[in-house]
């Protein structure tokens, strides 16, 4: 039996009638494996940060002059206001395509391993400049990109104030930079289960202390865990047995695609669960509306267990304890086009 299973049953059965020590203990198992969000933005590796650059990565984010069509923006796929994501199966791109993935919510996603499903990108900056190129998505080039918000005059003050003495502000790498920090302003603290984890045992009503108890006790814990309660590791999905084609279509072979490695067939990104509830669809594929389905899936395809109504319905109460204070964004004004700007390409 693995160690938090072990420990995970020894707060079960300390929570029996009469083991009044039962609710510490638990919150003290929880706050082994878990952490709170912080309440500030970290800060990014190599990227100061300043309100300028935010600043203009807020602007860049909602531009969907960005887009080889002038009609999709970051936020057109994870939009905020939405839990960070587009509320579709699949997202939809440049000339009606479908991605291959449903679109995973950028909302706290600073504090995942990687970026995307497959983890192909190592943090948000690589992340910010992926779909810009995409051709199923936002279908440009990095040449372009930087065409165009030179042939928007209003951008150039606004990007020599994000990067100061740069002789040539305006590139593609600032682009990802000024994108990337406004992502990483994004999270969602002060969840109902972040506060408890600050020790404040009132936080989570009974239903959802059994849910966490179950959470860990059941195994969920072995990969969601962390700050993002998930979002730290790979795993294969179908670990005892395997959804059907419709969630894990055999064709998408997940992080085999980046490592070429046989071991990483069919190996995802663990998701992060914060403020899963507001996310709908799950897994890759968008294929599942109801928590309550995905969490009776992730028992018997992960972990081999068939969660009863009950257990099901404990685990979604304390799963609906993640979600956090929503980022409270102010819409940027953009600075318009002119005659000789380049004009969208339908």
């Amino acid at each position: 039996m693995s160690s938090i299973k072990l420990v995970a049953l020894m707060v079960l059965t300390s929570m029996a009638p009469g083991h009044a020590w039962s609710q510490t203990a638990l919150m003290k198992q929880a706050q082994g494996l878990f952490k709170p969000i912080p309440a500030s933005a970290p800060s990014l590796p190599g990227n100061p940060v300043s309100p300028a650059k935010v600043d203009l990565g807020k602007m860049l984010y909602f531009e969907p002059r960005l887009s080889e069509s002038h009609s999709i923006s970051c936020n057109s796929c994870h939009m905020v206001g939405m839990g960070g994501v587009d509320l579709q199966e699949t997202s939809l791109g440049h000339r009606w395509q479908h991605g291959g993935r449903n679109a995973p919510t950028v909302y706290n996603a600073v504090f995942d391993v990687a970026q995307f499903w497959d983890g192909r990108a190592r943090d948000l900056e690589q992340q910010a400049g992926g779909p810009l190129v995409n051709p199923v998505e936002m279908d440009t080039t990095e040449a372009h990109v930087v065409e165009q918000l030179k042939g928007i005059p209003g951008y150039a003050a606004v990007f020599a104030r994000a990067f100061p003495g740069a002789a040539d502000p305006i590139t593609f790498d600032n682009v990802r930079k000024a994108i990337a920090l406004f992502e990483a302003t994004l999270t969602t603290p002060n969840a109902p289960f972040d506060r408890y984890l600050k020790g404040n045992e009132k936080a989570l009503d009974a239903n959802q202390k059994e849910g966490l108890a179950l959470f860990i006790n059941k195994g969920c814990a072995a990969c969601h865990n962390g700050i993002n309660v998930g979002g730290g590791m790979y795993a294969p999905f179908g670990v005892v047995e395997r959804p059907g084609a419709d969630i894990l279509p055999p064709g998408d072979k997940g992080r085999f695609a980046v490592t070429k490695t046989a071991s990483d067939a069919y190996v995802f990104r663990v998701p992060s669960l914060r403020n899963i509830a507001l996310t709908a669809p799950y897994f890759h594929t968008g294929k599942v509306w109801d928590l309550r389905q995905a969490v009776a899936i992730m028992g018997s395809s992960q972990l081999g267990a068939k969660l009863s109504d009950e257990e099901v319905g404990k685990i979604e109460a304390f799963l609906g304890s993640l979600t956090g204070d929503q980022p409270k964004v102010t819409l940027p004004i953009l600075p318009p086009s002119v005659a000789t700007t380049p004009r969208p390409k339908p």
